[in-house]
């Protein structure tokens, strides 16, 4: 019976993360994960509950198990435009079980925008690889301009990331990048967890109940206007937006 509880903890406490990929995917020898199975548990559920750490090396028996491609087509994200991002997670990745790491490679096409969000369980450490990239983060509650004054506003901290630089975004902090060129930005973000996770803060807002949203906003907000949406968008970021589809004749949806 202590067993079966066991096991019935792991399979309630595991989450998993949902995964983007790469805009032009190639052939890949890479394994995925084994689905659940109805008479027991998952890969990943089976290495948790290993006995040790050597243990594991049994249930991952073929060595192209221990590689990860970024160029997965079973990975893409079909909801994405402006570019795809790809993660390896121990959902994506079960070799990651014990770890406490995670990887993602994100695509951006010109004038990309990665809208701002938070990574509810890590820290990330991002470097841009190609091309340029303008971020914005937002710390916790009571950092401002002005330490100590609130009237000074919350403090947005803002760069420009140019190839092989590297900014950290902390756990829990709202961020965004932006591609302020035509041409195709791209960079990698490691974690110090194996389910990272992702939350997509305008999405998150307005899956709240619609009297909530009104009573933040001090009004209705119909979401077939888009401009009413540019407030949950960084200013700098939205105006970069903006000029960037005109320099490079990208036509707005």
């Amino acid at each position: 019976m202590l067993f079966n509880s066991i096991i019935a903890s792991a399979v309630l406490a595991y989450v998993a993360v949902a995964a983007p990929t790469s805009p032009e995917p190639a052939p890949t020898t890479t394994v995925a994960p084994a689905p659940l199975a109805s008479t027991g548990p998952s890969l990943t559920q089976q290495l948790f509950l290993a006995d040790t750490a050597a243990d594991r090396f049994t249930l991952l028996p073929k060595d192209e198990q221990f590689k990860f491609a970024f160029n997965n087509p079973a990975l893409k994200d079909k909801g994405g435009k402006g570019g795809d991002l790809i993660a390896a997670n121990r959902m994506t990745f079960p070799a990651l079980v014990g770890t406490g790491s995670g990887m993602a490679v994100g695509f951006l096409k010109g004038c990309g925008f990665n809208t701002p969000h938070v990574h509810p369980r890590a820290t990330e450490l991002q470097i841009v690889t190609q091309g340029v990239l303008q971020t914005e983060m937002v710390p916790e509650n009571g950092v401002f301009n002005k330490p100590g004054d609130p009237t000074s506003g919350r403090r947005v901290i803002k760069n420009t990331i140019n190839q092989f630089e590297m900014q950290p975004f902390y756990q829990g902090s709202v961020h965004t990048q932006f591609n302020p060129t035509c041409h195709p930005a791209v960079f990698v973000a490691s974690f110090n967890s194996e389910d990272f996770g992702a939350g997509q803060v305008s999405d998150e807002l307005f899956a709240i109940s619609p009297n909530v949203v009104t009573a933040a906003f001090g009004e209705a907000i119909d979401g077939a206007d888009i401009n009413n949406f540019k407030a949950t968008i960084p200013t700098s970021i939205a105006k970069g937006v903006e000029e960037c589809l005109a320099k490079c004749g990208i036509k707005k949806r």
